[in-house]
């Protein structure tokens, strides 16, 4: 007698071979056709239950470039393992053609080239489209954004995430999750949620820092498909370690394994014949906790903004990772019978701007929202000649070029910048305007210090950040990427436990060893403190963009990366 485990294996194994996933099937396709909407959204109906998966949008309303990792190292059990694989490794896992549209929407390799072949991607009214088409065909499917959606942008920056919440309004989320959200403070947070926000703002693991109970909704119950869904929210767990505390002083966070198996107990008793985690912990750390929570269907993972094409199994749940910045939504299809899922099929639809319709009534939406800052969004600040990206492990083209603008402005020996993951790409020879500039600064807490460190202090600085990132238990992972620096250089090995993973720390610029007494002029941005002075750090880049005119930034080789 074939065993739920088996039966949810050959799902898998069905959706790999003959494109219930969308992956394979696409793959032999697409590569030999022209792209149509049709074609990206074709799907064939499964089962009762049907679910949209959205999420680290990053308030990125219009299409984008958005290069994909060339460093995603995982650590541990996770080496080797989706999502830590790139490149060519990560196309011949999936079996996916080199050049095709799905090897540039999935990766880095030629990202320029095929960008003008292929076009941007994402935009929330070709999203809007995939979502009505979807909902066409299944009218009970259930629209769930993972988080980090209110925070990215100019817009989302000086309307304090109203844009966001209005444009998530229109499409018809049905619950959502948080991060980003919360650098807003409490108070923002709360006026939106009671006052604005049409459907629940959910985290389970969101305590009362004073009284430690329960702060806001943790589940909500939908039938759907004949069936009673819980979905069950866990908001980003390391909130007062990653992003200022002093803006949320009221609540705490934290994984609570324990608080999310009594609220998986307690939704299957109130009848429960599907159990859905719509979760903000990053893919890692969902991987560990669903070993270790029992009776969990379905992870909708976000936060580490990992586009995977296919679910990975971990006994009986399916995690499922839908990217970032609007570039994908996630279909599952699930047949959900006697209580228990017994199968699903799975696509990771790609939103070529190009080719999916705008939905009408979301554009005008994306432009009155514009309207009132259009001058300022689109002012032509310099241009590049060099493809500008920063996401991965380690330093990126935007992030050096921050990093040359603060040494340059702040007149300092170091610069460091943050290893956030979110941040659109420009292409060689396009315009860099105020808005991309914002693409990858946005924040609430963006102001440019100037300080004196010692070379002790800027090791302590970069060990700590190394192991938030490559601590071999996921759970310890509480970081974005590697900090990106100017003006120095050092080793990291990736394999050595805390405090001894950077070496052969140099200043670039004499080629001198950083030496732990001596005291350096360093400036950087987006620090947690409160009270942090300093020029925004926006301006500071629009300042050094203006004097280039014409920015050429070369891939940076100052930090060698070993231990892999």
């Amino acid at each position: 007698m074939i065993t739920r485990r088996e039966f949810l294996q050959a799902s898998l194994a069905t959706s790999m071979l003959w494109g219930a996933s969308g992956i394979g099937n696409w793959s032999r396709l697409a590569a030999q056709q022209a792209l149509s909407q049709d074609k990206l959204l074709e799907f064939d109906d499964f089962g009762n239950v049907t679910l949209i998966h959205i999420t680290d949008i990053h308030a990125q309303m219009r299409p984008i470039w958005f290069r994909e990792p060339e460093w995603n190292i995982g650590v541990g059990a996770a080496q080797g393992q989706p999502p830590h694989v790139v490149g060519k490794e990560f196309l011949q896992m999936f079996q996916i053609a080199p050049q095709s549209p799905e090897a540039y929407a999935l990766t880095y390799e030629d990202f320029a080239a095929l960008g003008r072949e292929y076009g941007k991607m994402g935009g929330l009214d070709r999203v809007a489209t995939v979502v009505a088409a979807i909902r066409a065909a299944r009218p009970e499917a259930l629209l769930l954004d993972g988080g980090d959606t209110w925070h990215g942008s100019m817009t989302s920056f000086l309307t304090k995430g109203q844009d966001m919440v209005n444009a998530m309004n229109l499409l018809g989320v049905e619950a959502m999750t948080s991060h980003w959200e919360w650098t807003y403070g409490a108070d923002r947070v709360r006026e939106i949620v009671e006052n604005d926000l049409q459907f629940p703002f959910l985290g389970a693991n969101i305590f009362d820092a004073e009284w430690d109970e329960p702060a806001f909704e943790p589940y909500q119950m939908f039938e759907r498909g004949g069936v009673q869904v819980a979905v069950i929210g866990q908001a980003f767990p390391y909130m007062p370690i990653a992003n200022p505390r002093w803006m949320f002083p009221e609540y705490s966070f934290g994984i609570r394994e324990e608080r999310m198996q009594e609220m998986v107990d307690e939704v299957r008793a109130k009848g429960a014949d599907l159990v859905v985690c719509l979760s903000h912990n990053g893919f890692d750390v969902d991987r560990k906790m669903v070993s270790r929570v029992q009776g969990i269907d379905v992870i909708l993972t976000g936060h580490t903004h990992d586009a995977v094409p296919e679910p990975v199994l971990i006994g009986e749940t399916i995690l499922i990772a839908s990217g970032s910045n609007g570039k994908f939504v996630s279909r599952i299809d699930l047949d959900v019978r006697d209580g228990r899922m017994m199968g699903f099929r799975h696509k990771l639809i790609p939103i070529f701007a190009d080719v999916i319709t705008p939905e009408p009534e979301m554009a005008a939406l994306i432009e009155a929202e514009r309207a009132p800052f259009k001058a300022q969004l689109e002012e032509k600040i310099g241009t590049t000649e060099s493809l500008l990206y920063r996401r991965g492990n380690f330093q990126g083209t935007w992030d050096d070029l921050i990093c040359d603008a603060i040494r340059s402005e702040r007149d300092a020996q170091i610069a460091l910048s943050p290893g956030v993951r979110w941040g659109p790409s420009l292409l060689p020879g396009d315009a860099i305007t105020r808005e991309d500039i914002h693409n990858v600064t946005s924040m609430t807490y963006g102001q440019c210090y100037r300080t004196e460190m010692t070379g002790e202090v800027i090791k302590t600085i970069l060990e700590d950040v190394a192991d938030n990132i490559f601590n071999t238990d996921p759970y310890y992972q509480q970081g974005g990427d590697m900090v990106r620096v100017g003006g120095i250089g050092f080793t990291c090995d990736v394999a050595k436990p805390i405090g001894s993973r950077i070496s052969e720390m140099v200043l670039t610029d004499t080629g001198a060893t950083v030496d732990a007494a001596s005291s350096y002029t360093v400036a950087g941005w987006a620090s947690v403190n409160e009270g942090t002075e300093g020029p925004q750090i926006w301006d500071v880049i629009e300042a050094h963009v203006k004097k280039l005119g014409t920015v050429r930034v070369a891939p940076s080789d100052t930090v060698r990366v070993t231990g892999l």
